[in-house]
């Protein structure tokens, strides 16, 4: 999880969330456009647009919104919420997330359903599916660079993105042992490498 100290960036300080409705508002404006590529969307809105964290922090959350039980923009947001409200701020953002775009997805899916069969409808659909990959792949490269700062160093983190994407991609392993497996490697490392960074710092001192 990222610090409270480095709420600092090299484009200035970091804004928050005024209110328990701001989080409603902002996480329901950041649902509605979450169509095909949710990641990209909320890059852009908590990142770059309303700049509530830093990149290297929006990694580091959405590393851990990924291994936690359920949606991973909706583990955010609830991260979000509650790191600065509580309870309350945690279930102020899950109720954005959630309120409005169910009526939504309930009225597509009721209208989607009386031209599922048609293949204007299905062409239509695998068409998004290639915008929402694009979207997600431009995202990806977008944060690299945040991998500069982490404790383990561009390169490492690069060849795990790269065994992560050959274990899951192409030899199709479970997530599940996916994210123990490498996940959990990279976790022990990564504290090793840290430790031993305090100790260097604390002999010289």
């Amino acid at each position: 999880m990222p610090s409270s100290d480095s709420l600092a960036s090299t484009h200035g300080p970091l804004n928050h969330p005024t209110s328990r409705a701001d989080l409603f508002l902002s996480f329901t404006w950041l649902a509605l456009q979450g169509f095909g590529g949710v990641l990209a969307v909320v890059q852009r809105e908590l990142v770059e647009k309303k700049r509530w964290m830093t990149r290297e922090q929006f990694v580091e959350d959405w590393a851990v919104a990924q291994i936690m039980p359920g949606p991973n923009v909706v583990n955010l947001s609830m991260m979000i919420g509650g790191r600065y409200f509580g309870l309350s701020g945690a279930l102020s953002a899950l109720a954005g997330m959630l309120a409005v775009p169910l009526i939504v997805v309930l009225l597509m899916a009721t209208l989607y359903g009386n031209v599922a069969e048609t293949a204007a409808a299905q062409n239509a659909m695998r068409g998004m599916g290639a915008v929402a990959a694009g979207l997600i792949t431009a995202t990806g490269i977008k944060l690299i660079s945040a991998l500069d700062k982490n404790a383990m160093g561009m390169g490492l983190c690069i060849a795990l993105a790269v065994l992560t994407f050959v274990a899951v991609a192409l030899m199709r392993w479970p997530l599940l042992w996916v994210l123990p497996g490498i996940g959990g490697a990279a976790c022990l490392w990564a504290y090793r490498v840290m430790t031993a960074a305090e100790t260097r710092s604390g002999s010289r001192s």
